[in-house]
């Protein structure tokens, strides 16, 4: 048979994505609708699950295929997914199968307390499961760092960021400093002269979701293939043949479950739009977690946030909660583009964001590179958001060092993608104005035909096909360029 090996890699990765499937629907079940006396058990067996795939990927047969199919004749598609596999097949290698299942199974109890804890309060009980998380997050770094030659922390951003290094980072985010603190303080001196007229709640819930779900379907998205429902922390999950995203409510609040929801649509879109041909592929994912939430922020501010598309939002919002001083054109556009230093990263404005990111990224490289302690993070963390943003998290855990999901089940290396996804979002918005000329107006009529047209040609379809680097050369005409993203919140906010 031509290309056999290659074809016993195709079958073993499909099988691979089935089980891969069922894990995070489990888990998206486990984060939204599960009782919490199922914790325990759904741990279990999600750590199974992960013990399982990792069985059939490190099976020394697939090694053998890997180095066999080199030599048989693929073609371009064939030969990155062959790559792909590779690249997943040395990440799950490197790992012994007890640390796979003691990691999940330290995760799933973190995070389940967590949900408590973090109303609560309680850094001490929280900072006792995190220990247990940090302590195998470590173990896992320290056996990838020693095979790639790099330090424990760029072996965890490897997995999430393919070819990132905290070195490169440090470049960009030294930028980001020089421009960005300076930046903040004139929007918020410009903005301190202006009167803004706050929504008046209360704001009910199954009206804001009716409205989360109209705003979902001018954006897109196929609700034949995915669903919107609640967690404790927005997010998306699922798979691309049926995505789950989540937002979370407030009554007094309008806008944050609302802009959560279009966030988490940028997500969904890629997922959904990824190509189906090459599916249950490595090949046919998603690039990298800075290019998803370089689809996720191009939805959230480049185009939520822009004039033109909240022009076209008011009158579903009047239509759901009647007019008010609040609901005028001016100050619906004002509020949403308002620059406000606060606590929380989720609900930041996009000025005050990258701020959050630093901080996150400082922290846990520190953390994994065994410079600091777990006991060491709220102090550090009340520093630097007293440095960055004037604000003391001093024993307010719940909105300072606790707020996140992500460390609970040990995603050390995730936050850069963040400032990394706000910095593509920015380069591939610039580069689709200067592809399509009349995109305010047709923004502003609810024609986003053309935008995401831009989208599903450049990024979307392409999966895990390219590397970043290719694949952003490829959509603006050069690599990764922090200007476009100061340029946006110059001419944004200024």
């Amino acid at each position: 048979m031509e290309n056999n090996n290659y074809q016993q890699l195709t079958r073993t990765f499909q099988r691979l994505s089935r089980f891969s499937h069922l894990s995070s629907i489990a888990s998206w079940d486990m984060f939204t609708m599960m009782p919490p006396g199922g914790s325990a058990a759904r741990g279990e067996a999600l750590a199974e699950l992960s013990v399982l795939q990792h069985q059939i990927l490190t099976d020394k047969k697939v090694g053998e295929w890997l180095d066999a199919a080199h030599s048989e004749n693929l073609n371009d598609v064939e030969q990155a997914n062959l790559r792909e596999m590779q690249r997943h097949y040395q990440q799950a290698s490197l790992l012994p199968e007890a640390l796979v299942e003691a990691k999940s199974l330290a995760g799933s109890k973190c995070e389940h307390a967590w949900r408590t804890q973090r109303p609560a309060n309680d850094w001490q009980g929280f900072s006792a499961n995190l220990k247990e998380v940090v302590k195998l997050s470590r173990e896992e770094a320290r056996l990838r760092a020693e095979a790639k030659g790099c330090t424990p922390y760029d072996a965890l951003l490897d997995i999430f960021e393919p070819d990132m290094t905290s070195a490169r980072l440090d470049v960009l985010f030294a930028d980001l400093k020089s421009w960005l603190p300076q930046l903040l303080a004139q929007v918020v001196e410009k903005q301190a002269q202006q009167s803004f007229v706050p929504p008046q709640g209360p704001f009910p819930i199954a009206t804001q979701r009716e409205l989360g779900l109209e705003t979902m379907t001018m954006l897109g998205f196929d609700f034949n293939g995915g669903r919107l429902d609640v967690s404790a922390h927005p997010f998306c999950g699922g798979v691309p043949e049926d995505v789950r995203i989540t937002t979370r409510y407030d009554e007094e609040d309008l806008l944050s479950a609302l802009f959560g929801v279009v966030h988490e649509t940028g997500h969904a879109r890629y997922e959904q739009n990824l190509p189906r041909t090459w599916q249950g592929q490595p090949v046919a994912l998603a690039r990298s977690t800075a290019i998803h939430e370089s689809q996720s922020l191009f939805f959230e501010m480049q185009l939520g946030r822009s004039n033109a598309f909240l022009k076209k939002l008011l009158p579903a919002v009047h239509q759901r909660f009647g007019s008010q001083a609040a609901f005028s054109e001016e100050n619906f556009i004002a509020w949403n583009q308002r620059v406000k230093p606060g606590y929380i990263r989720v609900d930041a404005d996009e000025v005050s964001y990258p701020a959050h990111v630093v901080l996150r990224y400082e922290i846990e490289r520190a953390l994994i590179n065994g410079d600091i302690e777990v006991d060491d993070i709220p102090a550090l963390w009340d520093e630097k958001m007293q440095a960055w943003l004037g604000l003391s998290t001093k024993d307010n855990y719940r909105n300072g060092c606790m707020q996140d999901i992500h460390w609970t089940d040990g995603g050390f290396g995730y936050f850069p993608s963040y400032t990394l996804g706000a910095m593509y979002a920015a380069q591939l918005f610039h580069a689709a104005r200067n592809a399509l000329p009349g995109l305010d107006s047709a923004i502003a009529e609810g024609d986003f035909s053309a935008l995401f047209d831009c989208l599903r040609q450049n990024i979307w379809q392409h999966g895990s096909r390219f590397s970043t680097s290719q694949l952003i050369q490829q959509a603006t005409g050069e690599d990764l360029n922090s200007a476009y993203f100061r340029q946006h919140l110059t001419s944004r906010y200024l």
